[in-house]
């Protein structure tokens, strides 16, 4: 089976057929660099570094592209509240989002565009769709003509009596449903020369020349938020199209992290950090609580539902563990043909990881069995599906981010990990004295026991 992947566009799951046979090209939109990250803002990024491990695994050639959106309404007005210039509250935020993506084990992108380094390709974008007929000047300002593009909608399913853009109301439009392309200079903004007058890009139409500066006028998927979805990619998809470009063939969409069922955003004030979350929790750790759900569903954010994410990830880690204890190094395997299935299926991480913790508990039964051969084969394939999800706690990224000190961990393990089985020994030989002295020798040593059904899992108690 190949991947599919859900178009929003179509409404359904459709093969993934590239533009060019063994190459992926994908265009994220990234973050609007306003102000410190919060795990809702780096859900995307998180899910579509899956994609694109997915996407290479298969043997593709990924070209990733993430922009920085550094111009914008509310750069400028928190940077005057704070009395910074607004490029030093951009790039000191682009740092930030910069520094979440890799602490959670994203990828760096092929190429991280700024919307500010592309005005030249915006003129000339608006060039394009004012000579056919798109787009307009009025009084320094450009709008397109959303009339004139019979698709309008198409995407995200609006009626055209229904559209709303949301923006600030302007006397020059010929139509309220017209969107803004290019904002005319204002006292005291940031402003760039163009035929049209002196100003600023409008949001949508940054996305759409730096996707097709870099990826052509053609390419595969826009990703994205499902609050993209109208009007940023309506808007997007209907400039670039009206400007004679095919642009994105597929279109994803990631769904929200919410808390008390509302968007997790800076207005509510509902906002949990990533800078605090790693105060909390190890980046592993973190980075599962957001793969382990379909990247299609609402994640409702629970202390509790954080914690399972813990407990699960370290049940993994704690096996790996064990094995390599035991035998000495793992090496990545072959996935289960189960794993295979559930990822080419629109990223079906639930199941995918639900046959991660399949092999898991296998290992451990093989473990306890003294079945070294199965073990160290489980452990393989563990390594191997947790790596495509960026979660194998062997790899470099995470190894060093053990819940104990990364040297003296082998030879903890190792202890831990005979007496775990000496306890597992004595309870299947009905000796529960002998198992609770062991389980008591470790507790008294300051290590928790939780017995779970993928194995016992062990954690020192201040970790």
């Amino acid at each position: 089976m190949a991947l599919h992947i859900y178009d929003t566009a179509t409404r359904g799951v459709r093969e993934f057929q590239p533009v060019r046979s063994g190459t992926a090209s994908i265009y994220l939109c990234g973050a609007t660099v306003q102000a410190v990250p919060h795990i809702g803002h780096v859900r995307s990024g998180v899910n579509y570094d899956v994609l694109r491990r997915w996407l290479s695994f298969q043997g593709n050639d990924v070209l990733f592209v993430r922009n920085v959106t550094d111009i914008d309404d509310k750069i400028l007005a928190k940077a005057t509240a704070a009395g910074r210039p607004w490029w030093e509250w951009a790039e000191t935020h682009e740092r930030a989002f910069d520094s979440a993506y890799d602490s959670l084990g994203c990828l760096p992108p092929s190429y991280s565009p700024r919307a500010t380094g592309h005005v030249t390709q915006m003129v000339e974008l608006m060039r394009r769709l004012i000579d056919a007929g798109h787009a307009y000047a009025r009084n320094g300002d450009v709008y397109f003509d959303v009339r004139s593009f019979p698709d309008y909608g198409a995407l995200s399913g609006q009626r055209m009596d229904d559209v709303q853009q949301g923006e600030t109301a302007a006397t020059g439009k010929r139509d309220h449903r017209d969107f803004t392309l290019w904002k005319s200079a204002k006292p005291g903004e940031p402003s760039w020369p163009t035929p049209w007058g002196a100003g600023r890009p409008g949001w949508h139409l940054e996305c759409s020349a730096m996707a097709t500066t870099y990826l052509g006028g053609e390419f595969d998927i826009h990703g994205g938020g499902i609050d993209l979805i109208f009007p940023h990619h309506e808007n997007e998809r209907a400039q670039s199209n009206a400007a004679g470009d095919g642009f994105a063939r597929y279109w994803p969409h990631n769904a929200w992290i919410t808390m008390a069922g509302e968007k997790m955003s800076k207005s509510l004030g509902n906002v949990v950090s990533i800078p605090a979350m790693l105060e909390r929790v190890r980046a592993p750790e973190l980075r599962y609580y957001m793969v382990a759900p379909h990247y299609r569903s609402t994640i409702e954010y629970s202390e509790a539902a954080l914690a399972e994410a813990v407990s699960a990830y370290r049940r993994i880690e704690s096996f790996l563990h064990r094995v390599a204890g035991r035998l000495g190094s793992v090496e990545p395997g072959a996935l289960c043909a189960e794993f295979t299935e559930a990822m080419d299926d629109d990223l079906g991480t639930p199941k995918a990881l639900a046959t991660v913790h399949n092999a898991v508990r296998e290992g451990n039964a093989a473990l306890d069995s003294s079945d070294d051969a199965a073990a160290l084969g489980a452990a393989a394939s563990v390594r191997a599906m947790t790596g495509v999800l960026g979660l194998d706690p062997l790899s470099d990224k995470w190894s060093d981010s053990s819940t104990v000190d990364n040297a003296p961990r082998q030879a903890l393990s190792t202890l831990v990990d005979e007496l775990l089985e000496e306890r597992q020994r004595a309870r299947a030989e009905r000796d529960f004295a002998l198992a609770d002295t062991v389980r008591d020798r470790l507790t008294s040593a300051g290590i928790a026991v939780e017995d779970t059904p993928d194995g016992p899992l062990w954690t020192l108690k201040d970790g």
